[in-house]
């Protein structure tokens, strides 16, 4: 007999996604409704596994939610657990304790949400004595280590830590409750349960230390296929650790050559084949492309100009390959040479060089960044970042802002008819 359990984090249901829905209102439904069914083949992995218990690790909402459709929603996959008698242990993360949802529902009893003073919660299964430890938090900060409120291991008993936390820290993810992998694996525990980083890890060593990652990405920073842990507890104790698949759609970045494109329709043939080859790669159901353009042609100016149509033709080539979106076109292309065949100096690049010139000067830049910050001031509170968060995201914001403009003044300049 064994002892088996799935361990996930970091589902952040009905996350939401405005920026995407200004884009693409087909595709943001269906990365907005990404995150529920992810959590529904969730609860089919354990249902068709017949496991024990089912362990998050903090972050199943996504913020301050007040949507009652989350709440019955949850409150339905809860059910089916409990109809199962599997048991379900969860913690809150740092967007769990901003959700209003999250202190209003009404679990069955089979459901343990941890609170803010440290518990164990027995559970014998399987010949084995499993001891879960966990610790929730109400507010959404935890600047110290939580490992010191963790209780001592218990002899003779499997026991697994719960925790939610930033470990020695992430890109991209704020500091949570900080820890070193070396003391996780010096508390005792046979297990650590995590959540927080949405990229998946395993730390084996005296005990088994996994992230395990977010079940569905939401954007293109949190690309590639997403997944759940199975684990399996032995009656000699020891444990076995699986990956199992639960991503519906799968972000991916794909770059596409163009190097020595004559005619448009070169373009997009090279655009399909790629998208054909990704696709053929990706497990998850939908694949959700950020494509970019790189190289030399003759038709820079003429893609640089028409991006809107490189999209259109992307969308539509993806469409006939098929569960293919491609959410934005991103260009990297070299200009063909800025001199004319007799070594002339070409004006529109003159002109070119002396627009960048005039937009580097700061001058312009002062009223280029007070211009976007009345923008900005104009907008909902969800929307203000698009120019960064600090003065140096807004700067970053600005350089590119003012290198595309001059790119495409040129591009509309120097590209012939339509492709």
């Amino acid at each position: 007999m064994a002892f088996r359990f799935l361990h996930t984090a970091d589902i952040h249901l009905d996350s939401p996604l405005r920026s995407l829905a200004l884009r693409n209102a087909e595709l943001a439904e269906l990365v907005g409704d990404a995150s529920r069914q992810a959590f529904i083949s969730v609860i089919d992995i354990c249902l068709a596994e017949r496991v024990d218990a089912l362990v998050i690790a903090g972050d199943l909402y996504d913020g301050d939610q007040t949507s009652m459709k989350t709440a019955r929603f949850l409150a339905t996959q809860m059910a089916r657990l409990h109809q199962a008698g599997i048991r379900v242990l969860k913690i809150r993360g740092n967007h769990d304790a901003l959700s209003r949802v999250s202190k209003q529902l009404v679990f069955p009893d089979t459901v343990t949400i941890f609170t803010g003073r440290s518990q164990s919660v027995p559970q014998t299964a399987g010949g084995l004595d499993v001891l879960f430890h966990g610790l929730s938090f109400a507010n959404p900060k935890a600047p110290e280590s939580l490992l010191p409120k963790y209780p001592a291991a218990q002899e003779g008993a499997i026991n697994i830590g719960i925790m939610h936390t930033s470990l020695a820290g992430s890109p991209g993810h704020d500091v949570y409750a900080p820890c070193s992998v070396v003391d996780l694996h010096g508390h005792g525990y046979d297990y650590w349960a995590l959540g927080h980083i949405h990229v998946r890890q395993v730390h084996p060593g005296a005990s088994t230390v996994v992230m395990p990652g977010m079940p569905q990405g939401r954007d293109i920073n949190e690309a590639g296929e997403k997944s759940v842990t199975l684990v399996t507890i032995r009656d000699d104790r020891s444990i076995e650790i699986e990956e199992r698949l639960t991503s519906v759609a799968q972000f991916e970045r794909l770059s596409v050559d163009v190097t020595g494109t004559i005619e448009w329709s070169e373009v997009v043939a090279r655009v399909r084949s790629s998208l054909e080859t990704l696709r053929s790669s990706v497990p998850s159901r939908h694949a959700v492309l950020r494509l970019g353009l790189t190289g030399s042609s003759p038709l820079s100016w003429a893609m640089i100009r028409d991006k809107d149509l490189l999209l259109a033709e992307a969308e539509q080539a993806a469409e006939q390959v098929g569960d293919t979106w491609v959410e934005k076109v991103e260009l990297d292309l070299a200009p063909p040479l800025a001199k004319a065949a007799d070594g002339t100096a070409d004006p529109v690049f003159e002109l070119a060089a002396s627009m960048r010139d005039d937009a580097n000067s700061e001058a312009f830049r002062a009223a280029a960044k007070a211009f976007i910050q009345k923008i900005v001031a104009d907008l909902p509170a969800e929307g203000r970042d698009f120019a960064g968060k600090d003065d140096a995201g807004l700067e970053r914001f600005l350089d590119r802002v003012l290198a595309s403009g001059t790119d495409l003044v040129t591009a509309r300049l120097k590209a012939g008819g339509s492709p």
